[in-house]
């Protein structure tokens, strides 16, 4: 079994990697695989996200990174579906910087299954995001839970 395994998007072609807990997401050329049963899982449950089905994605994860990032992803995970949080108001909560915070998001090794779209700039304007095209896929990634979610805010102009 391998421990990788691709997965078409409507923001593009997805890698997912983990053997026991998935370690990676990112935006990659189309690799042969034969994945194991996790990796089957978080496709079935990535492609559910994008239809709207799923709301938050309940996988193993194992990201690497300092203990810093890690507690900043971890608390990524509670920002709700459809939601946004500034990164001032986000460090805030974690007694920290909007700067630490985006340097954590940039680092952040499992992007969508650990939601730093959701973080945004002051005024909720959309900055930074290292994966896919940049602010283009966050953008459409904000759009796609604001359809589905219940409760959601329409995005800023900018």
């Amino acid at each position: 079994m391998s421990n990788v395994i691709n997965i078409e998007t409507p923001i593009g072609l997805l890698y997912a990697r983990g053997r026991e807990a998935i370690t990676h997401v990112g935006w990659a050329q189309k690799v042969d695989a034969s994945p194991n049963s996790l990796l089957r899982e978080t496709q079935r449950q990535i492609e559910a996200f994008f239809q709207g089905e799923l709301t938050f994605f309940d996988l193993p994860l194992l990201p690497q990174g300092t203990a810093f990032q890690r507690r900043v992803w971890r608390h990524l995970r509670s920002i709700p579906y459809g939601s946004t949080v500034s990164y001032g108001a986000f460090g805030a909560t974690l007694s920290t910087s909007a700067r630490a915070v985006g340097g954590a998001c940039a680092a952040n090794p499992i992007p969508l299954l650990i939601p730093c779209h959701r973080v945004v700039g002051q005024n909720g304007y959309l900055t930074g995001y290292s994966g896919g095209s940049g602010l283009k896929t966050k953008k459409e990634l904000l759009l796609l839970e604001q359809k589905y979610a219940k409760d959601s805010l329409p995005l800023p102009a900018k």
